[in-house]
């Protein structure tokens, strides 16, 4: 009598078989970081979002932000971040040639395809770098009162923004440095603005076709234009000058818009360079010819999948601060 039992050989993982979804084990852990990754942007742009709805009023406007364009003077609002956005967005495509032709076990096509979407990463990095630079540096200058709030300044007849260099008048007096003759070396002082509040006001008051711009948006959607003894009595609060933006002061407005701003597109901007520098590392391997030995281009695919998630992120992060 035959008592042999035979057993089944166990191959049902999930219920999928060993390949969980018909991914290798490489994909699906890249899948696992990309879903707590988007989930991290998530939490950032929420509370950009939150923040924006309390503070809606005294929000800075992108369009009268983002004007500027390497090489180029006057006002283009949105021109430069919309080519920033459309290189990064062709290089997600270059990408998407680079992973097919891996496919297709075509090692020359893989190499010029990264290398494009290689130049497309740097051009956007470099494209971010002069962003921020300008940002930070600002163009016009504003005046910040005792509570906090900015104060920018135009002209009555074109409505446009007057820099602080264009009408402030230099008072000698006002520009005295601590120096190492006057006895006082040891003491670092801090980077003073180009000109001084009592500067600043004594220029308006000589140039009666100046105005005083708050931050405070109305209803039509622009920001608050008041009179000339409107801007007399706002500017008697004057506390200091701020030229540009940072973690503390911001010309455009609110403070949170550059604090945001800092955090969620640099965060942003290191993924991108994370990326490029991941590229760099498979597109050397790919010259190599490593991935011809091991006969297939999964890396090239991983990475692939990563550098599709940096774009997608960025197509929320330029609705969020660009466009809406």
């Amino acid at each position: 009598m035959d008592t042999t039992v035979t057993t089944g050989v166990k191959e049902n993982v999930w219920g999928g078989g060993n390949r969980p979804l018909g991914a290798s084990y490489g994909k699906l852990m890249m899948w696992f970081f990309l879903v707590s990754d988007a989930l991290t942007f998530s939490g950032f742009l929420a509370a950009y979002g939150f923040s924006r709805f309390k503070f809606m009023d005294i929000w800075p406007i992108a369009d009268e932000v983002f004007t500027h364009v390497p090489f180029f003077h006057g006002n283009y609002p949105m021109i430069y971040v919309a080519f920033m956005t459309f290189i990064l967005i062709m290089s997600s495509v270059t990408m998407v040639l680079a992973v097919d032709a891996g496919h297709k076990m075509k090692q020359k096509a893989v190499i010029w395809y990264m290398f494009a979407t290689i130049i497309g990463g740097a051009i956007f990095l470099g494209s971010q770098a002069w962003e921020w630079a300008t940002f930070i540096k600002g163009d016009h200058g504003a005046i910040e009162t005792k509570g906090g709030r900015i104060l920018q300044f135009v002209n009555a007849e074109t409505g446009e923004r007057v820099a602080l260099a264009d009408f402030a008048k230099t008072i000698p007096s006002e520009r005295v440095d601590h120096e190492r003759k006057n006895g006082i070396w040891f003491y670092g002082e801090t980077a003073l603005p180009s000109f001084s509040v009592n500067e600043v006001v004594a220029g308006f008051k000589a140039n009666p076709n100046i105005l005083v711009r708050t931050e405070t948006i109305g209803e039509d959607g622009h920001k608050t234009l008041l009179t000339r003894q409107e801007s007399l009595d706002k500017l008697a609060n004057a506390s200091q000058v701020v030229e540009g933006a940072n973690l503390i002061h911001n010309e455009y407005g609110s403070r949170l818009f550059a604090d945001f701003f800092f955090f969620i597109t640099g965060f942003h901007g290191f993924h991108v360079f994370s990326g490029v520098v991941i590229n760099l590392i498979i597109f050397f391997n790919v010259v190599l010819g490593t991935y011809e030995k091991r006969g297939h281009y999964e890396m090239v695919e991983k990475v692939g999948l990563y550098w599709h998630f940096v774009d997608l992120v960025w197509v929320f992060v330029f609705t969020f601060f660009y466009l809406v």
